[in-house]
């Protein structure tokens, strides 16, 4: 299994795996914010009958939306747990989606150039080289195919907001879940792209209301929650 994870994450992740579909469980949250997310990748690229890779997939609840929106998609994550519970929920589903437990660098070796649509959401952030996980997913990217990318922002914002009021005080998500000093900031997830055949054509923020358990993208504001698009050259 390639090194490039903290094997306390995982673990954190194995331990919760079994409550990714409870909508008032520990990942409650992703589904508020999965529309506008699934909304934002639509915006740029239709789904239907593409070759869609879901890179930190989790239990499933992007790879399920990108199936249901017509792509072939194939979800990667190193939580067995996680994706037990991805594969069961696929019986209630109805969907077919191709799960594997494998890092992207190991998946991209195999197969380069296989995918349409590449998207990494909400995983950045939970890997000690983030470099190397792009890398790896524009290896598995096909010319003239769309990278997105979401994370966090390593802003005083997002230590406030999505640290200590997310985690501590309103508990929207479990405690540990984010380490401030593995965020990402805009300019850094550029100029990791910079240095590669892929045009980056657009960055969003992405605001959380706890109060209406909604996400709303905010072109003008992104310090806490950010989203990226970029396409890799034909």
């Amino acid at each position: 299994m390639n090194a490039n994870h903290y094997p306390n994450e995982i673990d954190q992740f194995d331990s919760q795996g079994a409550f990714w579909w409870d909508t008032d469980g520990p990942f409650k949250t992703l589904h508020h914010i999965n529309p506008v997310r699934l909304n934002y990748i639509q915006a740029f690229t239709a789904l239907s009958e593409k070759h869609v890779l879901d890179v930190g997939c989790g239990g499933g609840i992007l790879s399920e939306a990108l199936a249901r929106a017509g792509g072939h998609v194939t979800g990667l994550d190193l939580s067995k747990t996680s994706l037990q519970t991805a594969k069961m929920h696929l019986f209630e589903s109805e969907l077919e989606i191709n799960y594997q437990q494998q890092s992207i660098e190991e998946h991209a070796a195999v197969n380069g150039e296989q995918y349409d649509v590449v998207c990494c959401l909400e995983m950045l952030e939970h890997v000690p080289d983030p470099l190397s996980v792009i890398r790896a997913c524009l290896q598995a990217l096909k010319p003239g195919g769309w990278l997105f990318l979401s994370t966090l922002n390593r802003h005083p914002k997002a230590m406030l907001l999505g640290i200590f009021a997310a985690e501590h005080l309103l508990q929207l998500v479990p405690k540990g879940t984010h380490h401030f000093e593995q965020f990402i900031k805009p300019s850094e997830l550029v100029r990791m792209l910079d240095a590669h055949a892929v045009t980056v054509k657009d960055l969003c923020g992405m605001r959380y209301n706890p109060m209406t358990q909604s996400a709303s993208l905010d072109r003008l504001d992104l310090d806490i929650n950010y989203l990226l698009a970029a396409q890799k050259h034909g």
